[in-house]
């Protein structure tokens, strides 16, 4: 009895091992979408401040 405790325990462990894992890839992918839409932007903004200038 106390090993199939065991192996259940170690089972769920395992599951949410992995749901850390992805919810730890989603947001890494949601913050380098994000840094990739400022930089997007920056470059917009110095291109048209550049325009101004001549």
């Amino acid at each position: 009895m106390y090993m199939l405790e065991q192996e259940l325990a170690h089972s769920r462990l395992s599951e949410m091992q992995a749901e850390a894992a992805t919810a730890s890839r989603a947001r890494r992918l949601y913050l380098a979408r994000r840094a990739a839409r400022r930089a997007e932007r920056a470059v917009r903004r110095a291109a048209r401040a550049s325009a101004a200038v001549y």
